[in-house]
């Protein structure tokens, strides 16, 4: 559930050919929304990712529970019992807000499975999910840390010529 706060955030929509996005889209019966419009859902996850990240007030999650409150139930449409944030079949902005809104939630209040992180790539303000050993990472992509380490030596080789 992170993963889709994250895309939607960076990309202010989702991949609906995507892997994740097919698959859970598919599994619960949602249809995505015309032309991937999520109306202002993306700047608000958005804004509570910052939030999160920078440990401020969560005022931006807040408004997520209250425009998205989550229908917590349990489900086992897998085999398994687990708990569900949505029914099957909501429209697809409300189904994904409910699902962010929840995630976030918990994010917030401690949630030590999920660590978020603002890519340090100068001019990247993208967001991801850190999945590292030790939770340390920086960069959102393998391009980001890339270009920042490329910049780091041009910038160390043209001070010392």
């Amino acid at each position: 559930m992170t993963r889709l706060a994250v895309e939607l955030a960076n990309t202010g929509t989702l991949d609906r050919d995507g892997e994740l996005v097919a698959v859970f889209f598919e599994e619960h019966e949602v249809t995505p929304p015309e032309g991937g419009d999520y109306g202002e859902l993306p700047d608000l996850v958005r804004t509570a990712l910052a939030e999160t990240v920078d440990r401020a007030a969560p005022e931006a999650v807040h408004r997520l529970l209250r425009d998205y409150p989550p229908e917590m139930h349990l489900s086992d449409h897998d085999g398994d019992w687990h708990v569900h944030f949505s029914r099957n079949g909501t429209p697809a902005e409300r189904w994904v807000g409910q699902l962010i809104a929840a995630k976030l939630a918990l994010v917030v209040a401690g949630d030590p499975a999920v660590t978020l992180g603002r890519c340090a790539a100068a001019g990247c303000e993208n967001y991801f999910v850190d999945q590292s050993r030790n939770r340390t990472r920086r960069f959102c992509s393998n391009a980001c840390a890339s270009r920042t380490t490329v910049a780091a030596y041009r910038a160390r080789a043209a001070k010392d010529s």
